[in-house]
Parts: structure tokens; sequence; C-alpha cells
């Protein structure tokens, strides 16, 4: 910054100097140019090609596995009690099947949250990719 004194005023004039803002911007705009081209070069990789499994269209979908929880803690499989370590076996059975079955969970209206989430624990964990829930609707 400079101060400059009118010859006839006596008045300080203070103006921003310029020149040092001008030399800046020049040289971050020699720096930009310089390293703009290094960065347009990209890595060239051979992405491998999907191999989408196409599920035959005279299979029928699988009918749906049902896990009910009732309100002391009962886990039942397609209406038979089940043990959770038997759970986790016929789960995993039926993760392996082509198409997979989708599960869903019925849990009584006061059962504990941390008993519904363990069944969904456990099928995630087994490889069921589709886990759901079944609830009714409201009445209005």
């Amino acid at each position: 910054m400079a101060f400059s004194t009118d010859q006839g005023g006596g008045k300080p004039m203070a103006t921003i100097n310029v020149v040092p803002l001008v030399d800046v911007m020049l040289v971050l705009l020699i720096i930009f140019m310089v390293t703009a081209p290094l960065m347009a070069h990209k890595v060239k990789v051979e992405l491998p090609e999907a191999n989408l499994d196409e599920r035959p269209e005279s299979a029928p979908p699988a009918p749906p596995i049902t896990i009910a929880v009732t309100e002391n803690g009962q886990i039942f499989m397609n209406d038979q009690p089940v043990t959770t370590a038997l759970l986790e076996s016929a789960l995993a059975v039926e993760a392996q099947k082509t198409p997979q079955p989708p599960v869903n969970v019925r849990g009584d209206k006061t059962t504990k949250y941390r008993v519904v989430s363990q069944v969904v624990n456990i099928a995630q964990a087994q490889g069921m990719r589709k886990v759901g829930f079944v609830a009714t609707r409201e009445s209005q």
C-alpha cells in the first residue's frame, strides 16, 4: 500500500497498490497452466466385463420363507418352531438356492426389538439378500 500526497491539498491519498496482486495472479495462472495437462492424463484400465447370470425364464420364483417371532421370543420358520442354531443352518441352505427366496419376518406387536434384530442379523449373516418385514395396515 502506498501513500501519496496531492500537490495542492496536503491530504494523504490512500490507494491499494495492485501491482503485487497482479504479479501473484500471473504466477498462479502460469502454475495452473503447467499443472492442468498433468492432471488430465488418466490411467488407462481395462475393466473386466460383467458376467450376468440370467435366470432361466422357466424357473418359477421361490416361495418366501416366513419367520415369526412371538412375544416371549419363540422363533417359528414356516410355522415350525426352531432354535437359533437350527434357523442359522436352515437359512444357510436356503441362501445357496438359485433363485434365492426372500425372507419375511413377522414380529408380534409386543416383541422386544432385540429378538427381531437378532433374527434379521442371522438371516443377513447367512447370505440372505432379501429380508423384509410383514405388517398389517392401519385401520382408517
